[in-house]
């Protein structure tokens, strides 16, 4: 067997030598990191969870160049994507490798074993011809409906991924409808210049006439009332997909791309399990109808990590299906791990709901940056909803500018945004104190840990609201600083602790508690302003307080029909 010879001076050859093993470590050194930085991620998880199992995918490798791609941004390139993946499916598994260009399509059907990979450089954008997408049986906002395609689907694949740092674009814009309310003046003029067509109120723009018939028929949000296939296809153009749909799947990782401008929601991973989403950029305007970052619903055994969501609606949201459909198909969300994401623009940063009927249970939410959405951590369902969501965990929370609540749970939710828009009142949502009997129709939420969060120039503190007849349960908030205009509410609470405590920055009482039995307030601190620091109102009874905070009774409020011993100080 021959030999290499080194050839030089020995200077040279030892520095060779050291260079070759350190080259040699750095390789080694890389692969342990990346095995040990997953391994990391499980660290201080508060329940079992079974790791992830992960993706892995043979050599073979097809460039969607050698199958007639064209990366020029005119034209349509479906077939060649098609030919590339079901070339490496019909191999056994690989790369289906996206050079750089613009690379306009179709939709993509991912196989299994196929890791469709976007070099540095590359764009994929999708047509904005509406005939390139079939209206498909799917589920979307919880409901078992009919919509078109999304232009990244995946059915009951295994072992898939979408990997690289090149850019996804869905042509949102092509499906979309726009409110007058979320645009500039200059930008809403330069849209009429494109076409389409006004409500009769002259106040949302359509991009046919085909989607405003389909909104005008629709009374549950984005789901028409109509399930006749003739009369949908008719308003298909109001039916917009999510951008990346995949359901019943096992084994699938999203690590690196940007996905931005979706028709409907960004990602949507729907009954899956074993999924990983990391290193994403995850884009949307921020006047975007429905333009979720990420929706994870039905699913088991998640990870996470390290995104950006810059988007329209809620960023990063956990959802298990609508009502009777959700609670038919039985799924929650569980055994999910979230950490070191950041959020700038969204309804919420962190989201469990509103559609939660199948449950969501066995959540860690940690290392996360909230820098201006509407609100911070969000919680909302509504009566007739049904699920129970439980176990979750949330610690190391920062957040900036939360012009709504740092910290909402809303049990009377009927799909306001969290800051009002103009076709929007607040009375949709008002509370309603009828005491209604408990079936499976009546939604809980239970046994939620919020620890070391941080929230500075907010409008409001926090804002916990549970039902009459199903109480928001044992959630603690423990080691919080809040800096907001307006202090903590609590309505119909539990159970609710309040450890470690701070509330600075408003001129309203710092906490108000209302028809909430056993609430425990311990070392809570505020900023003088004149008023009590607790008022204490309606049905309460069992509050529980620290004689260290309230030295000075006049400190505690209390409303008509709040008896003395309602109240303990200890």
């Amino acid at each position: 067997m021959s030999q290499t010879k080194l050839t030089g001076t020995p200077k040279m050859k030892q520095y060779f030598l050291k260079s070759f093993f350190s080259i040699l470590f750095l390789v080694y050194w890389t692969g342990a990191f990346s095995q040990e930085s997953i391994k990391s991620i499980y660290e201080g998880i508060e329940f079992d969870m079974p790791m992830v199992q992960e993706t892995s995918f043979p050599a073979f490798e097809k460039n969607i160049i050698e199958f007639g791609a064209i990366g020029d941004g005119l034209t349509k390139n479906s077939q060649a994507f098609k030919a590339a993946i079901e070339e490496v499916n019909s191999k056994g598994g690989g790369k289906v490798t996206v050079p750089r260009g613009i690379w306009m399509t179709g939709p993509i059907t991912l196989l299994s074993n196929v890791n469709l990979h976007l070099e540095d450089g590359a764009l994929i954008i999708f047509s904005k011809d509406k005939d390139d997408y079939p209206l498909v049986e799917t589920s979307f906002e919880g409901l078992n409906t009919v919509r078109c395609l999304s232009p990244i689907n995946a059915f009951q694949v295994e072992n898939i991924a979408i990997t690289g740092k090149g850019t996804i674009d869905g042509s949102g814009e092509a499906w979309r409808f726009v409110k007058k309310s979320k645009m500039t003046d200059t930008q809403w003029k330069s849209l009429l210049k494109t076409g389409g067509v006004l409500d009769e109120k002259g106040q949302i723009w359509f991009p046919s006439q085909a989607s405003l018939d389909g909104y005008n028929a629709s009374s549950s949000f984005n789901v028409p009332d109509t399930k006749d296939r003739a009369e949908l296809e008719k308003m298909k153009d109001f039916l917009r997909p999510v951008m990346v749909s995949i359901r019943e799947s096992k084994r699938v990782l999203l690590d690196g791309p940007t996905f931005q401008n979706s028709p409907a929601w960004n990602i949507h991973p729907l009954m899956s399990e074993d999924v990983i989403i990391r290193n994403l950029n995850i884009r949307n305007p921020w006047y975007s109808q429905n333009g979720d970052g990420l929706d994870l619903e039905s699913c088991k055994n998640v990870l996470i990590y390290n995104n950006t969501f810059d988007v329209g609606d809620d960023a990063i949201c956990f959802k298990s299906g609508k009502d009777k459909d959700g609670r038919d198909r039985g799924v929650p969300t569980e055994n999910v791990i979230v950490k070191n994401n950041i959020v700038y623009h969204g309804h919420g940063g962190f989201t469990v709901g509103s559609e939660m009927s199948g449950g969501v249970r066995n959540v860690h939410v940690s290392e996360c940056t909230f820098i201006g959405t509407d609100v911070g951590l969000r919680f909302k369902s509504t009566r007739g909803r049904g699920g129970i969501v439980e176990n979750i965990w949330i610690s190391n929370i920062h957040m900036i500018d939360i012009p709504a609540e740092a910290i909402r749970f809303n049990l009377f939710y009927s799909g306001n945004s969290p800051i009002l828009e103009d076709d929007q009142s607040a009375e949709d949502e008002a509370r309603n104190e009828d005491l209604i009997p408990v079936t499976e129709e009546t939604p809980s939420f239970r046994n939620i840990s919020m620890k070391n969060i941080y929230a500075s120039g907010s409008g409001i503190s926090a804002f916990f609201m549970g039902l009459p007849e199903m109480k928001l349960q044992n959630v603690k908030l423990e080691n919080a600083v809040l800096d907001a205009k307006q202090g903590i509410t609590m309505i119909d609470a539990e159970g609710l602790e309040l450890i470690n405590v701070k509330v600075s920055g408003t001129n309203e009482f710092p906490l108000t508690i209302y028809n909430s039995q056993q609430v425990k307030v311990s070392n809570f601190s505020f900023e003088e302003n004149g008023k009590a620091a607790v008022r204490i109102l309606g049905n309460s009874k069992d509050i529980e307080l620290d004689k260290e905070d309230f030295k000075d009774p006049n400190k505690i409020s209390r409303g008509n029909g709040v008896s003395q011993d309602a109240v303990k100080i200890k």
